[in-house]
């Protein structure tokens, strides 16, 4: 049996299971990316819904349970490693599934949004994906909201509750999917419009005004018609707006 350890979760209910499986593969693909596999619950299901699977696991003793159970299947790889690290790039368009660590889930979700992958559908906190997709003016939309939007469209695809794992978390999961833009926003520096975006959200409960006069000039903010909102008062399309009057400046 192999232990808990990294504080994970396993999923051990199969239906849910299946949902996620078809979720990630709603067809059968060539390949899918698994982001830790844990005990391999998740891989079976993928197993059947792709022609190959690469599973990329962090816990060295789950990488030999994994390698220990799935030894006669070809079609699976196992890579012991950081998922963070890893080049998911190579793998293309291939889609990405998991049951990723409630520590690590918005770092993970930060990587793989920028990815042209097909899709990724992850199992979070369910406290992450109300952010995730999030609406302006909700008290859940904030920076993370903004800076997955930019590369990719969130939705929450269902609720899990914490019996359905083992052991048991404390709070509620949910899943949720992540899609790439075909087309990049219109910004010029991705790195730029997300510092710019985390100054607007620096602190929350302060307007834009006191957010950013310091860095940008009272004069120049104050002339902005959204000066006195709060950051989690402005969409997207506002947030471009309002970087773009500040692209042709030096951005701080």
């Amino acid at each position: 049996m192999a232990r808990q350890k990294l504080g994970q979760h396993f999923l051990i209910q199969g239906s849910i299971l299946e949902r996620i499986a078809a979720a990630a593969c709603p067809q059968r693909e060539q390949l899918v990316v698994e982001i830790g596999p844990g005990r391999g619950a998740l891989t079976e299901k993928l197993l059947k819904r792709a022609e190959r699977v690469v599973g990329i696991e962090l816990d060295a003793y789950l990488v030999d349970h994994l390698r220990q159970k799935f030894a006669s299947e070809t079609r699976l790889e196992i890579i012991h490693g950081d998922a963070m690290a890893a080049d998911l790039a190579q793998w293309g368009r291939a889609p990405i599934a998991g049951n990723l660590p409630y520590y690590a889930a918005t770092a993970i979700i930060g990587h793989t949004a920028r990815l042209r992958t097909s899709r990724a559908v992850f199992l979070i906190q369910k406290e992450v994906a109300e952010r995730l997709v999030a609406q302006p003016g909700t008290r859940e939309y904030g920076y993370l909201t903004v800076a997955t939007r930019l590369f990719a469209e969130a939705r929450l695809l269902f609720g899990v509750k914490p019996g359905a794992f083992h052991p048991p978390p404390k709070v509620e999961s949910a899943v949720v999917m992540l899609t790439p833009h075909a087309d990049p926003r219109a910004v010029d520096d991705a790195g730029l419009f997300l510092r710019f975006v985390g100054r607007c959200f620096q602190y929350k409960r302060k307007t834009l005004r006191n957010n950013l006069a310091e860095t940008y000039g009272k004069e120049t903010v104050d002339a902005w018609p959204e000066a006195g909102l709060r950051a989690e008062q402005i969409t997207m399309a506002g947030f471009v707006e309002m970087y773009t009057r500040l692209a042709a400046q030096e951005l701080p």
